[in-house]
């Protein structure tokens, strides 16, 4: 299959001190895209870096025309960016930026709302809402333009159950809609009900990567065996 992701020597230095890589991969399923390890492995590096959020070292390719373009990618952070707006608006805020005129932007953004499930009062403050809802609201901002590819760094790391079901349905949807996904996560049954693909860090290395059903039953790596099983790794 076609890589619609590729990665060659990608590293992130800070300080003088290598927080993530060399690292090399490829992607080539269609499912969701996981990034697992304990933490300071660099799940969340390795995704800010692949979305420029980083300065890195090494080579990303994007397989699929049209994804090399920084607007065709969206980014949902773990904890949602808020700002002094309405929810509605802190949705349509992507597209003021491109110019959109405020009341397509509005429009465009009650169906992302719809898409998202958000059940609040789309004229009422943001920071008012719940965790969960918020959680929504960001997904609905960076769905609002479309992106061919939603990095997602542990979007249900501070939700309650349902909430979480609900998240992982829409990632689902997006997912079955052809929007790539790639997110990381500590939660190893979340992980088991939606990774396609499965990229296991650990100090900031690629220690294992495979097809997420066989990732979980017969891992070859003894880091990631070890972390299925729940030891702590050092």
């Amino acid at each position: 299959m076609v890589s619609w992701l590729s990665a060659e020597g990608l590293s992130v230095r800070r300080g003088g001190r290598t927080l993530m890589g060399p690292v090399s991969f490829d992607l080539t399923g269609d499912g969701i895209a996981v990034v697992m390890g304990p933490n300071g492995a660099g799940k969340t590096t390795l995704l800010r870096a692949l979305h420029g959020l980083e300065r890195r070292r090494g080579d990303v390719r994007w397989g699929d025309a049209g994804l090399a373009a920084g607007r065709n990618q969206a980014f949902v952070f773990q904890s949602p960016v808020l700002m002094r707006r309405t929810v509605l608006d802190c949705i349509a805020f992507p597209l003021r930026l491109d110019g959109v005129a405020r009341a397509e932007a509005r429009a465009r953004a009650e169906v992302q709302a719809t898409r998202v499930g958000l059940r609040v009062d789309l004229g009422g403050a943001v920071e008012d809402i719940s965790g969960g809802e918020k959680q929504k609201m960001a997904m609905a901002r960076a769905l609002i333009r479309d992106p061919g590819i939603m990095f997602l760094d542990e979007p249900c790391a501070n939700l309650d159950g349902r909430s979480t079901c609900e998240i992982e349905d829409i990632l689902t949807q997006i997912r079955d809609s052809g929007t790539r996904i790639m997110m990381s996560t500590h939660d190893i049954g979340q992980a088991r009900r939606l990774a396609g693909e499965v990229l296991f860090l650990h100090q900031g290395k690629l220690e294992e990567q495979g097809i997420g059903d066989t990732f979980f039953d017969a891992p070859k790596s003894k880091a990631a065996t070890a972390y299925l099983r729940g030891d702590i790794l050092l």
